[in-house]
């Protein structure tokens, strides 16, 4: 191959023409420099007549000198930074076949929770480092040079040299361990073929617990010392998913191991390295005492979900990060299969339909992306760990799998783990091994919604005995978009025991003489047709006047299934935002929903009135308090029935929704559940131990306490202060933290937010406290986050998280001159990396701005919402 390393510039992928077959890997983290040296031995496959070995490395100091293909030292090196790559030129042809490739390089421990970092920890008292990776999606280049991408699997042997007392972790089983001194060499196993990202090391002090699994493989919970009982419920629900993996894949689990370790600063929720994954703390510990419902359940969706991708990510790899859905999708389907299985009583197929509303409200901005997004630099791959990869992709597996039905699907994907295991796949290849074993058409199917971005809002119209279909793309902003998907249509009639499914393939559809054998129900009142059985599809549905009436009825006789309640709800909203039904025909509808007491469905009925109560503040302010008043009627009787106290023997739902419900009403304004927050708090600042305020229903007595501070009444936010520097509970703290900016003085607000820039608060929580702030003091929160904002890309340079302050600040506004001033701040401080965050927001807030339009144009609006004040 001719040419210079100029040539490699600007690519989106590395080329092909060699690629790793093992890494020989030996590094040595200094804790107290925060340093590392490495040296990485790679036998490289050249496969192809070349002069260059082009690889990945970033923030790396390579020894030049060091540097060895076969004994030959290369001519040139050159790295490009901003394609993260470096090229070495060899004078003369490479040899074909395989070779080794040697240097040596030493990094920093750095503390962007990504590549190599620190992580620090309490030990009897002095703050300690801990030495953590996290290389998903594209960061083990930050630790040693490699062949970065899913699609170059190799085997790794890993050596680490660390202090003696400390403990070291990788994705292997210990081979060998030798102690010279304060140092001790820790040699591991070999692993299988696996993808760079998945590679993992933790170096620092821990306790663990230990189970094994039905097959004999050892798992391990690793907390800081003296947490280790906090890691029990998680080291269940680990055993049972390993265990329920292996049936349902029909696959044994790959390694003689798996290890979870409770990291204190991380970035994601947590990451499912092969053999060794690693949490967020919040999201692997649960302690009986100090923990909440809420937090019980995310830990077990979590575990579930890291272990699913063992099999799914890990065994069988995504081929390139377009086809990323394919791991997140799937493991989180698998996650709510798994905590179905263990915990049925959590009924948490209903709870599932938060992620599917969760990526219909993304997916419906047109500056949302396809399931299967082209990835054409590595700076974009961030932006796409997404509520689309993820809830999407979980919803369209939910979809598919309903259509083909639970056996067909488990037998084509225990199937597809076995065709493609240490290898990798791409979304056509699940499709191939779907149609083989099913029979049915899957490629065409999926095609439309995988690959094409957005979904259909399909309109019902009844025409004599017949009922009409039409399909159009919905999109928030209101605008038409004829756009065609095949949609598994299910069709219910009176009851969910009649029904009807097909597939929608073209713009309209007729169902023929479809009321004629229920006349005399419809002229009687009874009748009813409800699209979307259980919110399977992933679409919205319109209804026309007469059905939408007789839906609303069907609601009120309690006809319809808890999933469909709640479906009905969401899709009113959306079609209200996008003003294509009115805010009176939803307030009609949360009206019919009065005697509802689900949990599931209380908190999508809680979401819905929230952004309603928000709207309206801005667009009818002389109704906003009566609109207020009308939820808090519908949400106090099921709250007072509750009560704030826990009952011995309710369940975990209700245990979920107390504090939903508690919270709602302080945001609300409701005078009796804030001074009975503030009276609670009060005794629990005097006792900690108190029973009157456990974890469950902190969050409601802390925003009682923050709604009546002041700069002149600061007692009650001092004394939240107080509690998060005492606790030494994650949970506590993280409830603090999601409190302190909820406040409508100006400048107890400023105070909040820069509290952020002390070494008190994680880097990994600053998101929390932005997304406290309330619509009365957004200008305030504004203003600080220009001011700050070249001082947060210094501190917080991951997309990630400056996408965490963007999406919490910017849609609390709702006209389009704050849009346009917000873009034009932007203009010349965009990085690919929060890009998308950033047109998502500014796209939310116009969309806001035409909803509060549509709203004031609402002739009846008034009227509408003191009747039904009225009735309640």
């Amino acid at each position: 191959m001719a040419g210079s390393a100029d040539q490699f510039r600007g690519q989106a992928r590395l080329p092909r023409f060699a690629a790793p077959r093992r890494y020989d890997l030996r590094l040595r983290p200094d804790l107290v420099a925060c340093t590392f040296t490495g040296a990485a031995s790679v036998a490289v496959d050249v496969s192809a007549p070349t002069r260059f070995l082009v690889l990945n490395a970033v923030d790396l100091a390579v020894d030049r000198a060091s540097i060895r293909f076969q004994g030959l030292a290369p001519a040139a090196v050159s790295l490009f930074e901003e394609d993260q790559i470096m090229v070495l030129e060899f004078g003369g042809e490479l040899p074909v076949g395989e070779g080794v490739l040697g240097m040596n390089f030493d990094g920093t421990l750095n503390d962007q929770m990504r590549g190599f970092y620190r992580s620090k920890y309490e030990y009897k008292g002095e703050t300690k480092n801990m030495a953590v990776t996290q290389f998903e999606s594209v960061d083990a280049r930050r630790c040693f040079p490699c062949w970065d991408e899913p699609s170059f699997k190799a085997k790794f042997k890993l050596t680490l040299e660390v202090p003696t007392e400390l403990v070291a972790l990788s994705n292997m089983p210990i081979a060998n361990e030798t102690i010279a001194g304060p140092i001790k060499t820790v040699e591991y196993e070999e692993s299988p073929l696996m993808s760079t990202y998945l590679v993992v090391i933790v170096v620092g002090l821990f306790d663990y617990i230990e189970g094994v699994t039905s097959e004999g493989n050892k798992v391990r919970v690793y907390t800081q010392v003296g947490k280790s009982n906090q890691g029990k419920f998680a080291l269940d629900v680990g055993v049972k998913s390993l265990n329920l993996y292996k049936e349902f894949f029909d696959t044994p689990y790959p390694l003689p191991k798996l290890d979870m370790v409770a990291i204190p600063d991380f970035t994601n929720g947590a990451m499912e390295n092969y053999g060794l994954v690693t949490y967020r703390e919040i999201y692997l510990l649960f302690d009986e005492k100090s923990s909440s419902a809420a937090t019980k359940q995310n830990v077990a969706i979590t575990v579930a979900h890291e272990l699913a991708h063992q099999w799914f990510g890990n065994l069988v790899t995504m081929e390139w990060w377009t086809h990323l859905w394919l791991n997140e999708g799937f493991a989180t389907w698998m996650s709510y299969l798994a905590v179905d299985s263990f915990f049925p009583q959590w009924n948490i197929w209903t709870q599932f339909l938060d992620s599917t509303t969760s990526a219909l409200k993304l997916d419906s901005l047109s500056e949302s992306h396809p399931i299967e997004v082209e990835i054409h630099h590595a700076s974009e791959v961030d932006a796409i760990f997404d509520s689309i990869s993820y809830d999407k992709g979980a919803s369209v597996i939910r979809m598919l799998q309903s259509y083909l039905g639970a056996e067909r699907f488990q037998t084509a994907l225990a199937s597809y783990i076995k065709k493609y295991a240490y290898s990798n796949a791409k979304t056509e290849d699940l499709w191939v091994v779907l149609e083989e074993v099913s029979g049915e058409p899957v490629k065409d199917l999926m095609t439309t919604w995988t690959k094409k971005q957005g979904y259909p809002v399909v309109s019902v119209k009844l025409k004599g005995h017949d009922v009409e279909l039409e399909q159009d793309q919905f999109l928030l902003d209101g605008s038409s978009d004829s756009g065609m998907w095949i949609v598994p249509i299910t069709l219910g009639f009176y009851s969910h025991d009649i029904q009807k499914r097909f597939l929608l393939k073209q713009k309209l559809d007729d169902i023929k003489g479809i009321n004629s054998q229920y006349d005399g129900r419809r002229n009687g009142g009874n009748f009813w047709i409800k699209l979307n059985i259980d919110e399977t599809g992933f679409y919205r549905v319109k209804y026309d006047d007469e059905l939408t009436a007789a839906l609303r009825n069907a609601l009120q006789m309690k006809k319809l299934s808890l999933m469909d309640i709640i479906g009905v709800v969401e899709d009113a909203h959306a079609l209200s935002i996008a003003c294509k039904q009115t805010l009176s025909s939803l307030l009609h509808l949360l009206y019919a929903c009065r005697e509802e007491a689900d949990f599931s469905v209380l908190s999508h009925i809680n979401s819905v009135t929230s952004s309603v109560a928000k709207i309206s503040a801005d667009a009818t302010p002389d109704l906003a308090d009566d609109i207020k008043q009308l939820f808090i009627k519908l949400l106090l009787p099921p709250a007072e029935k509750l009560g704030w106290d826990p009952k011995d023997s309710e369940s975990h739902l209700d245990a979920m929704l107390r504090p939903l419900l508690l919270v709602a009403l302080v945001q609300l304004g409701h005078d009796k559940t804030i001074n009975e927050g503030v009276r609670r708090f009060q005794i629990f600042f005097a006792d900690r131990n108190t029973s009157l305020l456990p974890p469950d229903t902190r969050k409601a007595a802390y925003l009682s306490v923050m709604h009546n501070v002041s700069s002149t009444n600061r007692s009650g936010y001092d004394a939240l202060l107080k509690i998060y520097r005492e606790s030494t509970e994650v949970e506590e703290k993280l409830t603090v933290l999601g409190v302190l900016s909820s406040c409508k003085d100006k400048d107890i607000v400023l105070e909040s937010l820069n509290f952020i820039f002390t070494d008190e608060v994680r880097n990994q929580d600053v998101y929390l406290v932005l997304r406290g702030v309330i619509t009365e003091t957004r200008e305030t929160a504004w203003s600080w986050l220009k001011e700050n904002w070249d001082r947060l890309t210094k501190i917080f340079p991951v997309s990630a998280a400056l996408s965490d302050y963007v999406k919490s600040i910017v849609p609390l506004f709702t006209s389009k001159e704050k849009e346009a001033e917000i873009s034009q701040f932007f203009a010349s401080r965009t990085t690919p990396g929060f890009k998308r965050a950033l047109d998502q927001s500014l796209e939310n807030v116009r969309i806001n701005a035409r909803w509060i339009e549509g709203v004031r144009g609402e002739a009846e609006l008034a009227q509408t919402v003191h009747d039904l004040l009225n009735r309640l």
